[in-house]
């Protein structure tokens, strides 16, 4: 009996201990979720940013060693920045779906700067085309190809997605 009344004591004094931390928790709970959730976030971006560099570094290297590629010439002073290309090739592609009744010449103009880009990008990731040599539904098709090759890679554009051409319309 005399035991169970001690540690009936030490539990009434650890809670008026521990009351004040409990309190302050509660107070404090908001800011506590508020900055797990912000290490949270940056924690998966730089997670998904790993993600990417490693499929464009496992994509290049394979094309490397299948082709006996030089990789140093990828880091060539003239090269246009990736990111350049993808903001390019997502405004001509805008261009390119849009059907905003603009002359046939524009539209020709649009597919040879969207397919120069292409191939620009193509040739800086290391990716096998073939939009030179074909015309007409083939060559359609070629870009389709492309620039499925290019999302594997990680070069997404953003009005490649078919649930992007779906919403346009």
């Amino acid at each position: 009996m005399e035991a169970g009344r001690a540690l009936l004591v030490t539990l009434m004094v650890a809670a008026v201990v521990c009351l004040p931390m409990v309190i302050a928790l509660f107070i404090c709970a908001d800011e506590l979720v508020d900055r797990f959730a912000c290490r949270w976030a940056r924690w998966r971006s730089r997670r998904r940013e790993r993600r990417i560099v490693a499929r464009l570094d496992r994509a290049v290297e394979a094309d490397a060693l299948t082709r006996n590629f030089d990789l140093s010439r990828l880091d060539r002073p003239d090269r246009q920045p990736l990111e350049q290309l993808a903001t390019e090739l997502h405004q001509l592609r805008g261009h390119r779906v849009g059907g905003s009744g603009r002359a046939t010449v524009w539209d020709e103009a649009a597919l040879a700067s969207y397919d120069s880009r292409l191939r620009l990008a193509c040739a800086a990731l290391g990716i096998p085309q073939h939009l030179d040599e074909l015309t007409g539904a083939d060559r359609e098709i070629e870009r389709v190809r492309v620039e499925g090759l290019l999302h594997r890679a990680g070069l997404i554009l953003p009005g490649a997605r078919p649930e992007h051409r779906q919403r346009r319309r």
